[in-house]
């Protein structure tokens, strides 16, 4: 009668599983053929000399996909292979030992008291309670971007093409091809999508009202520093100079609080003043401020009336302060 020969154990404590190869660990702790690519110490998967990130092991037989195959399938986990959910109706691939996607509770959970969201990466929570990798700017605890190092608002995360390189650039948004909506509205006035953008947005609005009552306003336009490598391009959505005093207004929707840094609208107000170094009276207009009870439509008139008396503050000369803010509906 044939004895079964018994396998070899990893030696790493606490560890069941069998050592792979002529070594004493099994693939997880080192043991078999590893990926011969410089610097990576993952297992070489298959009869390839390469882990699945290199390119080892079986390859997705659809047209154009060099991802690795999952399981016991001839795709990648996204063309439909591995395991897949078993909530009815949905196709997404199983997170982890679990039978089900993230999005239906599969894969670890963030261990934050009543959060049901999946853990990000090897962290022990979601996003919003700090898993996953964070921003690097000192004192930011937001979650970085992408393939990046900091969060959408310290210029992580893919950037809009047009502004990627400005001082306060956008993200880009898939809806609008990878562009922020302001940059492609501009770059792209005849897309349709275009002329959504105009329709929905608070600011045009403003825009409209401020052109209507008051003239000589400059509208959303890079103030550069004159005679020399123009780096402040800060843009000011509603600007006009009235003697030695310039009038600045911004439209704050939702007071600026959704993907805006506190620390850098304060610096925004030094970069101006480096540009142009004369008197400022700014007006914070917040459209989503006030509350219900509050019409957009007499939000508009409060703006239009401080706007004139900001006009006739700064032709009488009694604005003493070299920068003055005045904030409406914060």
């Amino acid at each position: 009668m044939r004895v079964p020969r018994r396998r070899r154990r990893c030696d790493v404590e606490g560890c069941t599983k069998s050592a792979r190869g002529a070594t004493t660990k099994c693939l997880g702790h080192g043991g078999g053929r590893r990926c011969d690519v410089e610097g990576c110490g993952k297992s070489a998967q298959g009869v390839t000399t390469k882990c699945k990130g290199n390119g080892g092991g079986r390859r997705c037989d659809v047209e154009g996909c060099d991802k690795s195959a999952e399981g016991k399938t001839t795709k990648c986990k996204g063309h439909g292979g591995g395991r897949r959910c078993d909530v009815e109706g949905c196709d997404k691939s199983t997170e982890g030992k679990t039978t089900k996607c993230k999005g239906h509770g599969g894969g670890r959970r963030c261990d934050v008291e009543g959060c049901g969201k999946s853990a990000v990466g090897k962290t022990t929570k979601c996003k919003r309670h700090g898993g996953g990798r964070r921003c690097d700017v000192e004192g930011c605890g937001r979650s970085a971007q992408g393939v990046t190092t900091k969060c959408k608002g310290h210029g992580g995360g893919p950037r809009c093409p047009n502004c990627v390189s400005w001082l306060d650039s956008r993200s880009g948004c898939v809806k609008y091809d990878g562009w922020c909506a302001t940059c492609f509205k501009r770059v792209f006035p005849d897309d349709p999508r275009s002329a959504h953008v105009y329709a929905h947005t608070k600011e045009m609005a403003v825009r409209n009202m401020i052109n209507d009552n008051f003239p000589g306003f400059t509208h959303d336009t890079a103030l550069y520093t004159g005679g020399c490598d123009c780096t402040h391009r800060r843009r000011i959505d509603h600007r006009r100079l009235i003697g030695g005093t310039m009038l600045a207004v911004e439209t704050d929707e939702f007071a600026h609080r959704r993907g805006y840094d506190a620390s850098d609208e304060e610096l925004r107000y030094d970069d101006v003043f480096m540009v142009f170094s004369g008197k400022w009276m700014w007006i914070r207009f917040n459209p989503d401020g006030g509350g219900a009870a509050v019409d957009f439509e007499d939000k508009l008139e409060v703006l239009r009336a401080e706007i004139e008396d900001a006009i006739a503050t700064i032709e009488a000369g009694l604005n003493e302060e070299l920068v003055s803010i005045v904030k409406l509906f914060y």
